[in-house]
């Protein structure tokens, strides 16, 4: 009969005991503040006095440690009881979240170069609390009198009718480290490359694409497992009968090949190399047919990609065009910046003489009707455009077909 041994732990085992100690692990918490800031210009102080206690000028939004954060302006204060004595300044989370916990600095810029600038800061502070905890969005910290209006009004914070609002914002993030028992550095994926040089090879083809006289290989299941339209096409139940050779109307070759790019690397090339285009002008032209064209095959992510490009180059000749794109093929991000852009006083007249606002009257009547209300909500129905005195009028229809007409002076 064989015998158990039985090992009783102590305080202190000896080294040469025969039995192992347990194994000794540790991890770490670490809390951090994720820290951004942003700078709020308010130009035409004097203009927003008068507005209505309670109501505000508000900051474009910014992101700091994955939320949107705004700041909340007061020209005649937040509080009715105050009787409009202060203003009121706020930081607001601006997206969805709970709990969500920061520490906030606002801080009035002196403008005369004494940097005598008026903080107010949990940064650097002994916080009895902690930091400051936002429940759910649109929930504000601030200061309801911020600053007595009538020494605003004469101090160095106010310079041209302008203030200066610098706003930062520290996110706190938790989390736990354990030991790292290894450092493997590990490649980024290469998988789009791949694919790419078997799109460029031409290896193992078993599809042609006829587009404006010119010819494409591709690969099937590349194009089914990448965009919902070739996979009908090419396998669903309704799919063409010729799938050899398949003829694409209504897109022109470069844009094909730049389409056909993307599906295999996931990425799109340099423009000038592979499709000859030379200028900001041609960039944005292929942009706007490469947004056509995602949508068409289903590219959800070419749509995007072409969307923000859209918007950074938006101009004076080519913005009626791509707002007509935006309406046509659900870009409601691209419409709004389009729209915006439009409607600016210094840019109406130039972008209505252009052949792309034609198109976008004669393809999307209803955009004037928004384009309209753009407007009247920049000049009070009113725009001056200078150096000429022809009227000008915008023609369409509201959502119930009658017609509308706004005149520009």
């Amino acid at each position: 009969m064989g015998m158990i041994r039985v090992c009783r732990e102590t305080s202190k085992p000896s080294s040469s005991s025969s039995c192992s100690s347990p194994p000794v692990t540790s991890s770490t918490s670490r809390t951090e503040t994720v820290n951004g800031t942003h700078q709020f210009k308010i130009s035409g102080y004097s203009l927003s006095k008068g507005m209505g206690i309670g109501k505000y000028i508000a900051s474009d939004t910014f992101m700091v440690g994955g939320y949107a954060w705004a700041i909340y302006f007061y020209p005649d204060g937040k509080s009715v009881e105050d009787n409009a004595t202060y203003v009121s300044l706020f930081i607001a989370l601006a997206s969805e979240g709970t709990d969500v916990r920061a520490l906030f600095e606002l801080t009035l810029m002196d403008q005369s170069g004494k940097e005598q600038h008026k903080v107010h800061s949990h940064f650097g502070r002994t916080l009895e609390s902690g930091p400051y905890t936002l429940k759910y969005r649109g929930s504000m910290w601030g200061y309801k009198r911020f600053f007595k209006r009538t020494a605003l009004e004469t101090s160095d914070y106010l310079k041209d009718d302008c203030l200066s609002i610098h706003c930062s914002v520290g996110v706190v993030k938790s989390h736990t480290e354990g030991p790292k028992i290894y450092t493997i550095p590990v490649p980024y994926s290469n998988i789009g490359q791949h694919f790419g040089q078997l799109l460029e090879t031409g290896k193992g083809t078993d599809i042609n694409f006829e587009v404006d006289g010119e010819i494409f290989a591709a690969h099937k299941l590349v194009l089914a497992a990448r965009s919902p339209v070739f996979r009908a096409q090419l396998f669903g139940p309704m799919k063409d009968q010729n799938t050899e050779c398949i003829k694409v109307e209504d897109m022109e070759a470069p844009v094909f090949k730049v389409l056909l790019h993307f599906i295999y690397w996931d990425a799109l090339p340099d423009m000038q190399e592979l499709a000859g285009l030379n200028s900001k002008w041609a960039s944005t032209l292929m942009a706007q047919h490469l947004l056509a064209a995602a949508d068409r095959y289903g590219l959800e992510r070419l749509q995007l990609v072409c969307e923000a490009k859209l918007c950074e180059d938006v101009a004076i000749n080519t913005v009626a065009t791509t707002l007509a794109l935006a309406e046509q093929h659900h870009c409601f991000q691209l419409k709004a910046v389009c729209l915006k852009f439009v409607a600016l006083p210094e840019n109406l007249r130039a972008v209505m003489q252009t052949d792309g606002f034609e198109y976008l009257k004669e393809s999307c009547p209803s955009v004037l009707t928004e384009l309209l209300e753009y407007v009247a909500s920049i000049s009070e129905h009113s725009i001056t455009a200078c150096g000429c005195g022809n009227e000008i009028f915008l023609d369409g229809s509201d959502v119930n077909g009658r017609r509308v007409k706004q005149r520009i002076y």
